[in-house]
């Protein structure tokens, strides 16, 4: 494991004892099955979706836009105005200035859309899941690289037992071969994810998106992420093979986002449907 993520897990892991002296497993798991049912994940068949994000802070870029309820409510429904599938919101708090409560603010504002909300951040335990359940969450992150196999596996069976769909996280080739174990085992509905950014430099490393596609889990909808800026990046992905991208920090920059995700959008579709 990375310094990076060794240190946002010790974290994290902290953030779960303080919540549980607040609000205790037995508590949190009784409100997590009493939530209401959260907006399914809907995917275009055969086509190109985007999953939409929400951060205030990226370590790589840095400060992205301050944002007060309203303006996170406003943003997202943009997102899901202009197509997005899902809209991942970062909650952890140290490096992205994210929360919990920008979290249930999106999926409150996009319930009307139906389109669902997904917790973005360096989970550790099931009882994290269950929190995400509890702000309306739809999705979780998993980040393979982070956790031993067991803590994985408990994750996703919480995702599972609350329906919730998991996007698998991968780096390298190590974590997709994990990815393809896991999915030939885990229940629920899974995503897989490669993020292109190095551990240590957190910097995009170019072609890597492209290199890895082929070794991707073909059953599960493939997810590009990280460095993806404009319509031609969201092209490029699209023709090699992925079915969705996470898009952050480019949509985060603009006042207006839904022009851009919507350019994105109908630039990968083009693409997609030109791949053989």
């Amino acid at each position: 494991m990375s310094d990076f993520l060794a240190t946002m897990a010790a974290a994290s892991r902290a953030r779960v004892h303080a919540a549980l002296a607040a609000c205790p497993l037995d508590a949190m798991a009784a409100r997590a099955r009493n939530s209401p049912p959260p907006p399914p994940l809907v995917l275009s068949l055969g086509r190109f979706d985007i999953i939409a994000e929400m951060k205030l802070r990226s370590p790589a870029a840095g400060a992205l836009r301050a944002a007060s309820a309203d303006d996170i409510a406003a943003r997202v429904r943009d997102y899901a105005r202009a197509g997005a599938a899902a809209v991942s919101v970062l909650t952890e708090p140290s490096r992205f200035d994210g929360a919990l409560e920008h979290l249930a603010q999106a999926a409150h504002a996009l319930a009307p859309a139906r389109v669902p909300a997904m917790r973005k951040d360096f989970l550790v335990d099931p009882y994290q899941v269950m929190e995400a359940r509890v702000a309306g969450a739809g999705g979780v992150l998993v980040i393979l690289r982070m956790l031993p196999r067991t803590d994985i596996e408990a994750l996703l069976a919480a995702a599972a037992s609350l329906e919730l769909f998991a996007l698998l996280e991968a780096f390298d080739e190590a974590d997709i071969e994990l990815a393809h174990e896991l999915a030939r085992h885990a229940g629920g509905r899974l995503l897989v994810g490669l993020n292109c950014r190095d551990l240590a430099t957190l910097q995009v490393v170019p072609g890597r998106l492209e290199a890895l596609a082929p070794r991707l889990p073909a059953h599960l909808p493939r997810v590009a992420e990280s460095g993806l800026d404009s319509a031609q990046d969201a092209a490029r992905i699209a023709a090699a093979g992925y079915d969705l991208a996470l898009v952050g920090s480019a949509l985060m920059k603009r006042d207006a986002p839904g022009t851009l995700l919507a350019d994105m959008l109908a630039a990968g579709r083009a693409a997609r449907g030109s791949v053989p």
